[in-house]
Order: structure tokens, then C-alpha cells, then sequence
């Protein structure tokens, strides 16, 4: 048989684009079609190292729309799907909902609606298909089925709501979500869920807590906070900066991601979490000790020519008003995943941030 193809979604954005060289690397048997609008967080240099793999294909395109993801399904005859593409930055989902629900929602219907009639005769019946095995010997087949066909859907700690100061997110966490991004995300895991229950496809949800690593958006905490320590500008920390996120470092939710694509239990949710919690305050503490170390002020020629009176780059910190429905905080459980499936991460916090502000010291050039 020819390799598996298996339709990723959002995938020049910041968690698709560190899976994807991963993921072709450690499973040549397989071809990767990207499917990606690249929207404001999408951008194809995170991909550049792939553009010569013959394995990957790039698609532009949106998954609302409907005539174009029929037409991969049916022209690369697609046996799974992990969904990545989403809206996905809270404050724009505040100033602009509509879009959230649009693509979140809708998009992620479409893609189920699609996958379900191109796997499935009807609800709880595979489609089954003949194959030669043998041009030489006629009559010689084998039976292939779709029956081996998933859908990953790509999800959020958010969903769960917030936190107080002791309990953690399970998968039997009810869901709560307080932002239009949130509620959106909650919704595709439902249309998700209702395509496991009502017609028997065979899906997986994971749910993960704050990524950072390479590749990450400019507007995002961590990346916001180099680039604007490394510029001299005031780094904005909302509210009184107490607020907790679990941190999970990118290349460790990619494996996570693997493992439960292959591995783990049909009709699941996974939770993968960091056990790394830390307030905005601890985490623009961190990033500015370590730049002091690493590109110490004295060394920063924008601020050598700037006016700045800084001895160090925790000298920027200012606090901003509180944006509106900020949870105060999120972690997660990740004992499922660790018991059940075997996964365990590879770095702690304290271990990769240093390797994700090495990875911007070097795309600004600030080394």
C-alpha cells in the first residue's frame, strides 16, 4: 500500500508547526497534507524546513470551507485528521467573537461532517474497500477498511474554567468557559463528542495547558516579553500579575499528541499538562534573569542608544489594567496520560524556557 495520509489542520501556526517536523520525521510511512487559511498566528517560514520533504503537501485554504476539504478527502483519500486550526488568542476573541465561533465551531463541524461521510457508510458502519495486492496475480485482494480512521481534535485547559488554589483540571472536569474562546473550544469538543456518540466515528480529545517553545506568535506572554525586553520597551503584566498557568513546553505536547493519536483509547479525553505552574510575575521574573544573563542591557545596543536608565530588564515591567474575563488560574492533571498511555515530559520549566529564549535571541538576532 501507498503511505497513510493524514490531513492536518492550522499547522503553520505555533504548536502545528513544531509537530510537523516531528511527526515527518519520525513517520516516514506517512504523508502530511496541511490545511492552513494562514491567518494572523499562521506563517509558512515555522515550515520551511519541510518544504522539500516529499511527505508534506501545503494547502491554503479554510476548513469552514466545505467544497474544498471534500475535495482533499476525496483527492488524497484522507485516513485520519488531527485538528489543530483554531481562533486562538483570547483578547481578540473579546474585541471579535464572531470569527471565533466561525472557524472554531463551524470549521471543526465541517471537517467531522466531511471525514464521517468519507469513512463511513452510516452511523456505526465503516466503509470497506478492495485493493489488489498483485498485478501478477489476478483475483489477488486485500480487504482495506476505514475502520482504522481518527480524529484528533486539539483542545484547551480553558475550557474548564478557572481554578482556586489547590484543585487541578481532570478529564471529568465540567466544563466552564468564561472567555469567547474558550466557549467556542468547549463547543467544537461537544460536535466532536456528538460525532463519537450519535455515529460511532472514532475520536480522541486533548486538552492541554499554556504551550511556549519556538515558533510561538509574537503576541503571546512569553514571546511578548522578550521582544519587548530585547526593544526596550515596558513589558505589560495584566492586573496585579498573580494570575497561574500550567506551562507545557511545545515539542512535549507534540509527543503527547503522538501518543494519543496511536495509542490512546477511542471515545477519550486526555489532559496534557507541565506540572509547571507559575504566576505572569514568576514567568517575566524568569525571562528577565535569564536575558540579563544572556544579553545583559549593557550589551543591547538599542538600549545603549536609548535614554533608558535600566540596570536590568526587570527595570520594564509595568502593570496594565486587567483584561476582561481573565481567569485567575489553570492546571492540569495530566495522571491519565502519564498511567494510561506512558507519556512524560521531557522538560521542565525551568529547562525549556531557557531553550525558547535562546530560539528568539537568535530570530532577533540579539545574540
Amino acid at each position: 500500500m501507498n503511505n497513510k495520509n493524514i490531513l492536518v489542520t492550522g499547522c503553520a501556526g505555533f504548536i502545528g508547526s513544531n509537530f510537523v517536523p516531528y511527526f515527518l520525521d519520525k513517520y516516514p510511512d506517512y504523508n502530511l497534507i496541511n490545511l492552513d487559511l494562514l491567518t494572523y498566528a499562521g506563517n509558512l517560514e515555522n515550515l520551511k524546513e519541510c518544504e522539500s520533504n516529499s511527505n508534506y503537501k501545503f494547502i491554503k485554504g479554510d476548513i469552514c470551507n466545505r467544497e474544498l476539504v471534500e475535495f482533499i478527502f476525496n483527492e488524497y483519500d484522507i485516513r485520519g485528521v488531527i485538528h489543530f486550526a483554531a481562533e486562538s488568542h483570547v483578547d481578540n476573541s473579546i474585541k471579535n467573537p464572531g470569527v471565533f465561533i466561525e472557524t472554531n465551531v463551524n470549521g471543526t463541524f465541517t471537517l467531522l461532517d466531511v471525514a464521517y461521510k468519507h469513512w463511513m457508510e452510516k452511523p456505526f458502519e465503516y466503509k470497506t474497500e478492495y485493493l489488489a495486492l498483485n498485478a501478477d496475480t489476478p483475483g489477488s485482494k486485500e480487504q482495506v477498511g476505514y475502520d482504522k480512521c481518527r480524529f484528533h481534535h486539539i483542545s484547551t485547559d480553558e475550557v474548564y474554567g478557572t481554578l482556586n488554589e489547590t484543585d487541578l483540571f481532570t478529564e471529568e472536569t465540567p466544563y466552564a468557559p468564561n472567555s469567547p474562546y474558550s466557549a467556542s473550544k468547549a463547543s467544537s469538543d461537544m460536535i466532536v463528542r456528538s460525532y463519537q456518540e450519535t455515529y460511532g466515528m472514532n475520536t480522541v480529545i486533548t486538552n492541554c495547558s499554556n504551550n511556549y517553545g519556538p515558533k510561538q506568535h509574537d503576541e503571546k506572554l512569553i514571546p511578548t516579553i522578550i521582544r519587548k525586553a530585547l526593544n526596550g520597551e515596558s513589558i505589560p503584566i495584566y492586573g496585579d500579575g498573580k494570575n497561574i498557568r500550567d506551562w507545557l513546553y511545545v515539542l512535549d505536547h507534540c509527543k503527547g499528541i503522538d501518543l494519543v493519536y496511536h495509542t490512546g483509547l477511542e471515545a477519550n479525553v486526555y489532559n496534557i499538562g507541565g506540572r509547571n505552574e507559575r504566576t505572569n510575575l514568576q514567568i517575566v521574573d524568569a525571562i528577565c534573569s535569564i536575558l540579563d544573563v544572556k544579553y545583559p542591557t549593557e550589551q543591547n545596543e538599542i538600549i545603549k542608544h536609548s535614554k533608558l536608565n535600566i540596570q536590568n530588564y526587570k527595570d520594564l515591567i509595568v502593570f496594565v489594567k486587567d483584561r476582561a474575563g481573565h481567569d485567575r488560574r489553570y492546571a492540569i492533571d495530566a495522571t491519565k496520560l502519564e498511567e494510561e498511555l506512558g507519556w512524560k515530559a521531557d522538560e521542565d520549566f525551568d529547562s525549556g524556557i531557557v531553550k525558547t529564549i535562546e530560539w528568539y535571541l537568535e530570530k532577533y538576532n540579539a545574540k
